[in-house]
């Protein structure tokens, strides 16, 4: 077995063992090659800083890393670890980060961070093993927005992402591909709801899926989250929405409130490396 990077591997043949790794995964993997370009460019894969794992030629597991300076650090997120059922059972993927942090420290990345399905009791073993700890929980749902009274006391604004300060916003709440600094490199759209002179909310979706990234109430009143999503729906009735951070009980509430589904947890998890 041998590790290295995947700067020179073909896509394809990456995609196709990623598909095969995530067959009977717990949510459906999309299996179109320009969703994975799409969505690993937004959150800036390198895969020269990606490692798999290979027996001869074949690429049997990989972790995928993208690499950004987050919150002040220089970071690594995987954004995908996969092992070829044949293959389980082997330690594949402590070999491949045995052969990658010290790369990674080399490289002045400070942290590593991922994302694992609560359920996946396995892999959060195997992350807890190499010395990943858990720092957050995240919530996530989709299904139609139902609302009782639609507000309509409100002006809905469409904005730039360099017209909103994003500085009123706390962007350690979100996840990696939810992260302004993904979201701007993509095909979302940011909305500002203005009661009266106020821009007391906003949301960024990307309205021909309905997936929402961010949403937020910045002037909190009796009824802004009725506005807000009142808002959302003028843009999009049914909305998918990953990793809402589990403390923020209030906006939780308001999900369940108007009838969405909670899907699927996930635990964030991170390893210093500096």
């Amino acid at each position: 077995m041998t590790i290295k990077n995947l700067r020179n591997i073909d896509f394809e043949i990456l995609i196709e063992c990623f598909l095969e790794c995530f067959a009977g995964y717990f949510v459906e993997m999309p299996i179109d090659l320009n969703y994975y370009e799409e969505r690993w460019r937004m959150a800036k894969v390198d895969l020269g800083m990606s490692f798999g794992a290979f027996d001869g030629d074949n690429l049997v597991g990989f972790v995928i890393h993208a690499v950004d300076i987050r919150d002040n650090a220089f970071k690594v997120h995987n954004t995908g670890t996969g092992v070829l059922p044949n293959y389980r059972g082997r330690h594949i993927v402590d070999s491949i980060y045995d052969h990658a942090l010290p790369i990674l420290k080399e490289k002045g990345i400070e942290k590593s961070t991922l994302e694992v399905i609560t359920e996946n009791i396995p892999a959060r073993r195997v992350y807890e093993r190499i010395g990943f700890k858990g720092i957050k929980m995240f919530k996530c749902y989709h299904g139609a927005i139902s609302i009782k009274k639609e507000r309509r006391d409100f002006n809905l604004q469409k904005i730039h992402f360099d017209a909103f300060d994003w500085s009123r916003t706390d962007q350690n709440v979100y996840s990696w591909d939810n992260h302004i600094e993904t979201l701007k490199r993509g095909p979302f759209v940011a909305y500002v709801v203005h009661k009266g002179s106020n821009r007391e909310s906003y949301f960024v979706v990307n309205a021909t899926t309905g997936y929402l990234a961010q949403f937020e109430v910045l002037v909190e009143n009796e009824y802004s989250w009725e506005r807000l999503f009142s808002a959302i729906a003028q843009i999009s009735k049914t909305v998918k929405i990953n990793n809402v951070d589990g403390t923020l009980n209030q906006k939780i509430d308001f999900l369940n409130h108007i009838g969405l589904i909670n899907t699927v947890d996930q635990f964030e998890m991170e390893l210093i490396l500096k």
